[in-house]
């Protein structure tokens, strides 16, 4: 909130509080608006009275929200953000609560249902003070101008949105619905929403934030199929090893069938041994001598090729000694 802005919404707020007690205290603003009233100017111009029935719609709220909306959502579409649409939301809020309060608070009457000449027509249970045509014209056509991107788009559109909420309040003393100084009320209760919305922008930031990561959480659940969001995910038990009866195994050693000194110390009886390996007795240094030798590859004990030994075993045969 710069200086010029604080500067404006406190003279703005002095001025709405200063027409409330002019009011209340029925002083010489009272006394104008009922010459207003009894001058009947839709009476005195009468050939403008069918344009203004229509001009005067750009102060309701139901369809000057659904124009300003249309135009602010295509903007937020053209800039992937929300904050414009926000922006009008927390505004009209904002002027719904305000206005409505005090409207129903001070129950004035309309000039159309008046019963006492210089009389303010105050808790009469009316809610006619302060204009919610002007204030919200001021509120809706202003937004235009407090979201414009260049100074210059800012200047047109604040003219535009002030010529706009000038003409509705005038048109509403015109045609005999709202006092002069419920139209001077609207007008500042506008303006001073429009000049405190910066308040708001931090809330109006953390709401898109919001909005935003729901509308991710949502998409990611509609991506996934209805089977996958049903099924439950199944628990990944631990394997456990199942031992035999008679305990755990026991440790396996790898054996080396390539060096005498992996061999079994006793050999069955009757089978041969491999062809050059030294008997079991071999002293500790040809075992070191032969364990640094280089292997190309270790060959088991069941794969190796039976030798047969150097001479048969049997006894030569002899032929049979025949007579004669």
């Amino acid at each position: 909130m710069s200086r010029t802005r604080l500067a404006l919404f406190g003279g703005t707020a002095v001025f709405y509080l200063a027409i409330v007690i002019a009011v209340l205290a029925s002083t010489w603003l009272v006394l104008i608006d009922w010459k207003v009233m009894l001058f009947r100017p839709y009476q005195q111009w009468p050939e403008l009275h069918a344009p203004l029935d229509y001009f005067v719609v750009l102060g309701q709220r139901g369809p000057t929200a659904v124009m300003v909306a249309a135009w602010l959502g295509w903007r937020s579409w053209r800039q992937h953000t929300l904050r414009p649409l926000l922006v009008l939301g927390t505004a009209l809020l904002l002027l719904n609560v305000t206005v409505g309060a005090v409207k129903l608070g001070l129950g004035r009457l309309g000039p159309h249902y008046a019963t006492q000449i210089g009389s303010a027509e105050l808790f009469a249970g009316g809610d006619i003070f302060p204009s919610g045509h002007t204030a919200n014209a001021v509120v809706t056509w202003g937004i235009l101008s407090y979201l414009a991107t260049t100074p210059r788009a800012r200047r047109h559109l604040s003219a535009l949105s002030a010529v706009v909420a000038l003409g509705v309040g005038l048109t509403t003393v015109y045609l005999g619905t709202h006092w002069l100084s419920d139209v001077l009320l609207g007008w500042a209760a506008g303006l001073l929403i429009l000049l405190g919305l910066p308040w708001c922008e931090p809330l109006i930031a953390r709401a898109e934030v919001s909005i935003l990561s729901a509308r991710d959480r949502l998409r990611d659940r509609l991506r996934e199929g209805p089977r996958e969001r049903r099924r439950p995910a199944a628990p990944v038990l631990p394997v456990t090893p199942v031992l035999p009866a008679g305990g755990p195994l026991p440790a396996m050693q790898p054996q080396r069938a390539d060096f005498p000194a992996d061999e079994p110390a006793h050999e069955p009886a009757g089978r041969p041994g491999p062809v050059g390996v030294q008997p079991a007795g071999l002293h500790a240094g040809s075992i070191r001598a032969t364990l640094s030798q280089p292997r190309t590859h270790a060959v088991l004990r069941s794969e190796r090729t039976p030798v047969t030994p150097a001479g048969s075993r049997r006894p030569p045969r002899s032929r049979p000694v025949t007579g004669g």
